[in-house]
């Protein structure tokens, strides 16, 4: 099993940045990549971004590039979301999920955390 323990949210004004972190524990080497996902109220979970662990390669979605960086800190085990230039519409909880390859997908990932809520006011 992996646990997985989401912070760093919180209130920001739009523009503003906040940076999210995933503390991961257990088997961790059981899996390979992390994600981070993303639910509005009334709305799907949507793929954010993903970071392999041991090379560092990066994937987001076109809707957050250039805005949000995913870094990890393998000795520490855990990742990392940082967001700038939030945008009202950025406004999500935002989860973690661990799993073993690179994809945009829910399934695709074994382990995810409890959530953390970002609220981006106008």
């Amino acid at each position: 099993q992996v646990q997985l323990v989401e912070s760093g949210g919180g209130l920001v004004q739009a523009g503003g940045s906040l940076r999210l972190s995933c503390a991961a524990s257990g088997r961790t080497f059981s899996t390979n990549v992390m994600g981070w996902f993303r639910q509005a109220p009334g709305k799907e979970r949507e793929f954010v971004g993903v970071i392999r662990w041991r090379v560092g390669n990066t994937y987001y979605a076109d809707s957050v590039k250039a805005r949000f960086t995913i870094s990890r800190d393998n000795a520490q085990n855990t990742v990392y979301l940082q967001m700038n230039s939030l945008k009202p519409e950025d406004t999500a909880v935002y989860y973690c999920a661990a799993g073993k390859t690179v994809a945009s997908t829910e399934k695709s990932y074994d382990y995810w955390g409890q959530g953390t809520q970002v609220t981006v006011s106008s």
